[in-house]
């Protein structure tokens, strides 16, 4: 990607969310949130393609609408907050696969462990907001095994039923505002 041309991009994080959902017991749904997160994406072209993108989620900001369970999620038994603060995404690939879809591929490391990932992109389009600032929206989606990034903490109650579900679906709807 050429510096001359180069155009970055800033995740505007009052117009984004990062969503997980999990099983919980296998017949239900747990959501959760990152409230506070970071992201670039430096492009050299209007639509996108190949566009490097660097993503942060801080661990301590999620949300689970229940306290006793993020602590939980915080703790040494999950995420380890307090050794592991954040979780990085790095593109390897953003390839355009239709109109306004790619396909994002890219190194996800969470506590000590990276690991390659595939995300599918859907392009929301671009606007001017009311300052003048020109903002791009995506939507991201995809799905990781906990298991495979060190997360293995299994809870079985005492019917035998699993307690979290190892596929984790995430939903990450982000706005980036155009740097002049």
């Amino acid at each position: 990607m050429s510096t001359q041309t180069a155009t970055k991009w800033v995740i505007d994080p009052m117009h984004s969310e990062v969503q997980f959902k999990v099983k919980h017991l296998v017949i239900s749904t747990v959501s959760g949130f990152f409230k506070s997160f970071a992201g670039e994406l430096i492009t050299d072209n209007d639509d996108f393609e190949n566009a490097e993108i660097d993503f942060t989620l801080d661990i301590d900001s999620i949300d689970t609408n229940q306290s006793q369970r993020d602590e939980h999620l915080k703790s040494a038994e999950f995420f380890d907050a307090a050794t592991y603060p954040k979780i990085s995404f790095k593109s390897t690939s953003f390839t355009k696969t239709g109109d306004d879809e790619y396909a994002l591929k890219g190194d996800l490391t969470i506590k000590d462990v990276t690991k390659p990932v595939s995300l599918d992109v859907e392009f929301g389009g671009s606007a001017a907001d009311f300052y003048g600032n020109t903002k791009a929206g995506f939507e991201i989606s995809g799905k990781i095994n906990r298991k495979e990034f060190g997360l293995t903490w299994d809870g079985v109650t005492e019917a035998g039923s699993i307690v979290v579900g190892e596929d984790i679906k995430l939903l990450i709807n982000v706005q980036f505002a155009k740097q002049a």
